[in-house]
C-alpha cells in the first residue's frame, strides 16, 4: 500500500522524484539558472504588466507564487512560469471589450481571470484532457502568435512616442489612432526608447546570456534622474508599493463571470500551449524526465488558482525564460525557487530603485521581445511545402490582426477543424496494380508503365475511416474506377489497410454497394482489413454478405486465388477471419 501511495504522490507531485535525491551538483546548475531568471523577470513582469493594462507591481506579483507551485506540480524542470507577453495581451484583449467602472474593477477582473482559467486548467488536467492541445495546430499558432506580436508591438507605441492613445485590439483601429499622434510625439522619450531597443539588440547579438533588458533599465534610471528627463515630459513609473502582495480573493460579481468564461476558456487553452510547446522542446535535451500533458495542465492550473490569491494575474510557461534558463544550467524546479526568491527580495526592498524608469525603456523591452515572436521561416516553409496549412496561417493571422485576438484565436481553431473535415471527406484513394514481375501491388499513378494492366480486376485502396462523411465520395470514386475498366470487369478488391474506423453508415453503404456489385456479376472482395475494422465488418454482418473465403490478409493472395485457385491456408484463414469478439 505504501508502495502506490509513493507512485501517486509522485504523479500529482513530481518535486518528489528529484528534491529527496537533490545534489550540490544539481544546486550549481539551479542556482545561476535562477538568478539569471530571477533578475530577467523583473524587468520583464513589469512590463507584461502594461501590456496587460495593470499596474506593473502586477507583473512582479504574478512572477512570484505561480512559479513555485509549478515547481512543485510541474513535469518539466525547466519551464520558467510567469507572466508572458501573449497572455498578456489577451487579458488586455478581454478585458478591455468589457465596460469595466474603473482601474480597480479591471484589477479585480484581471486577477479572477487568473483563477477562472486556472479552474478550467485543473479541471481539464484531472480529466485527463491534455489531447486538446492537438487541436491548436502549429499554423494557427503560428499565425495567431505573428499577429500578437504585431498588435503588442503597437499598442507600446503609446509609451514609446509618450502620447495617450486610445487603445484597440486590431490593427488598423490602432494605426487610425496613432498617425495622428505622432505629430505630438515626446523626442525624449521617443529616442530614450529608440537608443533601448539598439542597446538590447545590440547586447543580446553580442551574448544572449546577459541581461541586457535589466542594464537598459539601470543605465535609464540613472540618465533620467540625473538629467531630469521626467521633467521633459518623458513618463516614469513612479512610485512602486513595496512588500509581498497580500492573500485575498477577488472580488466579482456572477454577471461578470459570465462575461469572462470566452475569455478564459481561450487564455486556459493558449497558455497550455505555449507551456506544452516551450516544455515539450526542452525535454528532447534531457533524458531524466518526460513531460506529462495532463499533469502539466493540473500544475498550470494550480499555479493560476494559487497565484490569484496573491495578485497574480493570468501565467504561462515563457519562451524566452525558459531557453534562457535551459541554457544556465538548469537541473531541477529549484531555479524557480530561486527566482522567486531575487522577485520576493525586489519587492521587498528594491521597488523604490524603479521609480525614474522611464515607460519608454519598458516598452522597448516589450518591443524587443515579441518581435522575435514573428515566425517567417514556418510560413515560406509551408508556402513551399503545404499551401492549404499556409492558407490556414494567413487566415488566422490576418483574422487577428483584423477582427480581434480572442476572434483570431477562436476561428483559427475552426477553420483548422473544417481543413480536417474536409480532408476526412475525401481522403486519398489509389487504384492500385501488381508491379511486374512481383507480389507489390502499388498505385498505378507512381507506377505508371511498371504495373500489369487488367480490364478484368480492380484493385482500390481507401486511405481514411469510412464514415458518414465520406460514404457518398467512396460510392462515386469507385463507380467512376469500375466505368473506366468497362464491361470486362469481373473483379473489386477493396484494398482496407489504411481504414481504421467503419460507422453505421459507412457499414450499410459497404453493404449496398456488395450487394449491387453482385448482382451485376463482379465479385467483390477485402484484403488487408485490420483488426477494428474486421470486428466492425463481422458484427454488422458484411462478412456474412460478403462470403468468408471473399476476406484475405493481402492484395496479391487474393488475387492469386482468382488467377491459380490457391486456397488459403489453415493459418491465413484464422488470420484474415480473426476477430475481438465472437
Amino acid at each position: 500500500m505504501s508502495a502506490l501511495l509513493l507512485f501517486a504522490m509522485k504523479r500529482y507531485f513530481p518535486i518528489l522524484n528529484w528534491l529527496p535525491g537533490y545534489s550540490k551538483q544539481q544546486l550549481k546548475g539551479d542556482l545561476p539558472a535562477g538568478l539569471t531568471v530571477g533578475i530577467i523577470l523583473i524587468p520583464q513582469g513589469m512590463a507584461y504588466a502594461m501590456i496587460a493594462g495593470l499596474p506593473p507591481v502586477f507583473g512582479l506579483y504574478a512572477a512570484l507564487i505561480p512559479q513555485v507551485i509549478y515547481a512543485i506540480l510541474g513535469t518539466s524542470r525547466q519551464l520558467a512560469v510567469g507572466p508572458v507577453a501573449m497572455d498578456s495581451l489577451l487579458v488586455a484583449s478581454g478585458l478591455g471589450a468589457l465596460q469595466l467602472s474603473g482601474l480597480d474593477e479591471y484589477i479585480s477582473m484581471a486577477i479572477f481571470l487568473a483563477l477562472f482559467m486556472g479552474a478550467i486548467q485543473l479541471l481539464l488536467g484531472i480529466l485527463n484532457m491534455g489531447f486538446l492541445v492537438n487541436f491548436l495546430s502549429k499554423p494557427v499558432i503560428s499565425g495567431f502568435t505573428s499577429a500578437a506580436a504585431i498588435i503588442i508591438g503597437f499598442s507600446q507605441i503609446k509609451h514609446l512616442i509618450g502620447v495617450d492613445i486610445e487603445r484597440s485590439s486590431t490593427i488598423h483601429e490602432m494605426m487610425a489612432n496613432t498617425v495622428p499622434a505622432l505629430r505630438s510625439s515626446n523626442i525624449y522619450a521617443l529616442g530614450i526608447g529608440l537608443v533601448g531597443i539598439i542597446i538590447i539588440m545590440l547586447i543580446r547579438k553580442w551574448k544572449r546570456a546577459v541581461p541586457g533588458a535589466l542594464i537598459v533599465m539601470v543605465l535609464a534610471i540613472v540618465v533620467t534622474y540625473f538629467m531630469g528627463l521626467h521633467e521633459l515630459g518623458v513618463k516614469i513609473l513612479g512610485e512602486i508599493p513595496t512588500g509581498l502582495p497580500k492573500v485575498q480573493l477577488p472580488e466579482i460579481t456572477t454577471q461578470r463571470i459570465t462575461d469572462l468564461a470566452p475569455i478564459a476558456t481561450a487564455l486556459a487553452l493558449v497558455a497550455f500551449t505555449e507551456a506544452i510547446s516551450i516544455g515539450k522542446s526542452i525535454e528532447h535535451k534531457h533524458d531524466d524526465y518526460k513531460v506529462n500533458p495532463s499533469q502539466e495542465l493540473i500544475a498550470l492550473g494550480a499555479s493560476n488558482m494559487v497565484g490569484s490569491l496573491f495578485s497574480s494575474y493570468p501565467t504561462t510557461g515563457g519562451f524566452s525564460r525558459s531557453a534562457v534558463n535551459n541554457e544556465a544550467g538548469a537541473k531541477t524546479g529549484m531555479s524557480a525557487f530561486i527566482a522567486a526568491a531575487i522577485v520576493a527580495l525586489t519587492l521587498l526592498f528594491l521597488t523604490p530603485l524603479f521609480y525614474y524608469l522611464p515607460k519608454p525603456i519598458l516598452a522597448s523591452v516589450i518591443m524587443v521581445a515579441v518581435f522575435r515572436l514573428i515566425d517567417l521561416k514556418y510560413a515560406l516553409k509551408l508556402w513551399n511545402d503545404r499551401k492549404d496549412e499556409f492558407i490556414l496561417l494567413v487566415v488566422t493571422f490576418l483574422m487577428t490582426l483584423f477582427v480581434g485576438i480572442i476572434e483570431g484565436i477562436i476561428l483559427g481553431i475552426l477553420f483548422s477543424l473544417l481543413l480536417l473535415v474536409y480532408r476526412t471527406a475525401k481522403p486519398h484513394i489509389a487504384e492500385l496494380e501488381r508491379i511486374k514481375g512481383s507480389d507489390y501491388f502499388k498505385n498505378i499513378e507512381r507506377f505508371q508503365g511498371e504495373t500489369e494492366n487488367r480490364a478484368d480486376l480492380l484493385v482500390i485502396r481507401f486511405d481514411g475511416q469510412l464514415y458518414f462523411g465520406n460514404t457518398e465520395y467512396f460510392k462515386s470514386e469507385l463507380a467512376k474506377r469500375c466505368a473506366r475498366k468497362g464491361d470486362d470487369l469481373k473483379t473489386v478488391i477493396l484494398n482496407a489497410e489504411a481504414i481504421n474506423y467503419i460507422d453505421s453508415t459507412g457499414s450499410i453503404v459497404l453493404a449496398n454497394v456488395i450487394k449491387e456489385y453482385n448482382a451485376k456479376n463482379i465479385r467483390f472482395m477485402i484484403a488487408g482489413a485490420i483488426g477494428p475494422a474486421r470486428d466492425i465488418l463481422f458484427k454488422s454482418g458484411i462478412v456474412e454478405m460478403l462470403g468468408k473465403e471473399n476476406l484475405f490478409i493481402k492484395t496479391n493472395e487474393a488475387v492469386d486465388y482468382l488467377d491459380k485457385g490457391y486456397t488459403q491456408s489453415e493459418l491465413q484463414e484464422k488470420i484474415s477471419q480473426q476477430r475481438k469478439d465472437k
